[in-house]
């Protein structure tokens, strides 16, 4: 297929030396991945290798690799920290068959593979890539050039992402900060820390808009019916909402909510557990946290400045039972092995609606969703309630109180020892009742269970669809953690009947261990 025939994104920047040269070509690396081909293009002289040099240098985490051109020797071929790496310089090529003979092909196979000169060999470097062209700014401008980067094919979509980032960064004035990979998630969510010359540091969050999925029920997606954020809107929100009820979440400091990129404030790196599990003091604090939370009469809808305002959905009984629906799609399945008939699915929801209706009927709260370790921070210079920092809130919903709760305690990561769980739930139960003395503890005990059961269940189908459809096999380590409290919940005599149809279906869960 011709380039006139296939998609392209192209964005041109000027960069002053070739220390930018080299900066450019660092930040081009995380668009990189093996299998990718780069053609590099522009008159003799125009730094074509000094780019190769420092993107190599990026791609292998060697800052001193020489890189040589090989315009002698065709190609160099580099280990790279993730696939391997081709550098290729044409000059000298005289035709295709050349490269032929020198078993072309072979050598780059899965290789991201970097050419110089590919106008020598044009018919194989077509169709998806990415071209980088250098030409010299003017010749009183020394080492300045412009570099006009143009994404081919499936580059084309690639390189506005890219290119989105940079601008917004430009926009936002942290165009110059030093930026590393910080982590990703079980979403399509990516973190990259920025750090300014002057130490000051932030957070990029890259959370583009969620595309809604195929229609499942109803005419709505899954993500619909489960009420899952699908921009940044809820992220922003319910942020400036927490923070104006005194507790921790970022400050957010640049936003463009359009394309889903976030600058906000760093909350460090130290949390709520180490090395030896949970820290006591730190849990007890984020248990105080939620009893001021549910102790407020929360609003429903929140205001973002420059847009409209957000409603916090509510945390319904569709939302409820499509999230136990993926424990029959992809646990029973795919890691229990057990048939389950239609009959025997649609009993195990209509067991869950009659469980859950209580659950729908109580004063909603601020149900954050995912409030357990992976997104809590301590921040040890700030007093009280604010010392607890608070991460991943934007699937918020209108639901019970007990829902975060059980998020906490019986976090899918970190086992807490059954005595200091019941700890710390009879220290929210305390909390709550000295603000009400109505506050009924028992209703807690049971809802804690419900949800608690409800809330693995969901967690062993999650966790069973990022190993299997995601190819995320390390979150299958967790199971067993999580079986645990699904039992544990279903022991409550309020789930009876739920608990005689996971014994009768997934009869392995209650085998003793031998």
């Amino acid at each position: 297929m011709s380039d006139e025939a296939i998609a392209r994104t192209q964005w041109e920047v000027e960069v002053a030396d070739e220390a930018a040269t080299a900066a450019l070509a660092f930040d081009l690396v995380a668009l990189l991945k093996a299998a990718d081909l780069v053609t590099l293009t522009g008159d003799l002289g125009s730094g074509k290798t000094t780019f190769a040099r420092a993107l190599l240098r990026a791609a292998t985490g060697c800052s001193w690799l020489e890189a040589p051109s090989p315009t002698f020797t065709l190609m160099q071929t580099y280990e790279g920290r993730d696939y391997r790496i081709v550098h290729a310089d044409l000059y000298r090529v005289e035709s295709e068959r050349e490269l032929a003979e020198l078993g072309w092909e072979e050598a780059t196979e899965d290789a991201l593979t970097l050419v110089e000169w590919p106008e020598r060999a044009p018919c194989l470097f077509g169709g998806d890539r990415l071209d980088v062209h250098l030409r010299f700014v003017a010749p009183e401008r020394g080492n300045a050039r412009k570099i006009t980067l143009t994404g081919y094919g499936a580059f084309a979509s690639r390189l506005a992402a890219f290119t989105t980032v940079r601008e917004f960064l430009r926009k936002a004035g942290w165009y110059d900060a030093e930026r590393a990979f910080l982590r990703g998630d079980a979403s399509s969510r990516a973190y990259e820390t920025l750090q300014r010359a002057n130490g000051e540091r932030a957070i990029l969050m890259i959370s583009p808009p969620r595309p809604d999925g195929p229609p499942i029920r109803f005419g709505k997606s899954y993500s619909a019916i489960a009420r899952l954020a699908e921009n940044v809107r809820p992220f922003v929100a319910l942020a400036d909402g927490l923070r104006a009820r005194g507790l921790s979440a970022p400050r957010i400091l640049a936003s463009d909510l359009e394309t889903g990129l976030l600058i906000i404030e760093d909350l460090g790196r130290e949390r709520v557990v180490d090395d030896k599990g949970p820290i006591v003091e730190r849990y007890l604090e984020a248990v105080c946290v939620l009893a001021h939370l549910h102790a407020q009469n929360l609003p429903d809808v929140l205001p973002i400045e420059g847009a409209d305002a957000y409603h916090i959905p509510p945390y319904d009984l569709d939302a409820l039972l499509i999230e136990v629906e993926l424990l029959v799609e992809w646990y029973v399945g795919h890691i229990a092995h057990q048939p389950i008939t239609s009959g025997a699915r649609a009993t195990f929801v209509n067991l869950w609606r009659h469980a859950l209706i209580e659950i729908t009927t109580a004063q909603p709260t601020w149900t954050l969703r995912d409030y357990h370790s992976p997104n809590l921070l301590w921040l040890n210079d700030r007093d009280g309630l604010a010392r607890i920092g608070i991460l991943d809130f934007q699937d918020c919903v209108m639901g019970h109180p007990a829902y975060d709760v059980v998020s906490l305690l019986q976090d899918a990561r970190v086992t807490l020892p059954d005595e200091l769980e019941i700890k710390l739930l009879g220290h929210y139960a305390r909390l709550r009742r000295d603000g009400d003395a109505t506050f009924d503890m028992a209703r807690l005990a049971r809802t804690y269970a419900i949800l608690g059961a409800q809330r693995a269940t969901k967690v062993l189908g999650i966790f069973a669809r990022l190993a299997k459809r995601d190819h995320k096999p390390e979150y299958l380590t967790h199971l067993p953690r999580v079986e645990a409290y699904l039992k544990k919940g279903l022991r409550h005599p309020a789930l009876a009947d739920v608990k005689g149809w996971y014994e009768t279906n997934l009869p392995h869960l209650f085998r003793a261990a031998t």
